[in-house]
């Protein structure tokens, strides 16, 4: 894996979210379709995922696949001021 390939990675999003049934951390990047993984602890988890996203940005740049954009805070913003002024 190269640094860029790492760095990278780390403007991708992760969802961290406990699992009871399996008593770890389950992690999902959501901008890169079918990335998950999971850790013992949050930072354990942090960390899979970081590895995760760049073992994905790396393996789907070698298949020639588009790699989607980090999704940006302003994005994010952007998309729960629409869905609060659909609600209303």
């Amino acid at each position: 894996m190269t640094a860029r390939g790492a760095g990278e990675a780390d403007r991708y999003s992760l969802v961290i979210e406990w699992s009871g049934e399996d008593h770890l951390y389950i992690v999902t990047v959501p901008e890169l379709p079918g990335c998950r993984t999971h850790g013992a602890t949050q930072g354990e988890a942090v960390a899979m995922g970081r590895d995760a996203s760049a073992a994905w940005l790396h393996a789907n740049r070698a298949w020639g696949r588009p790699i989607p954009a980090p999704r940006l805070v302003a994005d994010r913003a952007r998309d729960e001021d629409a869905r609060a002024t659909k609600g209303q």
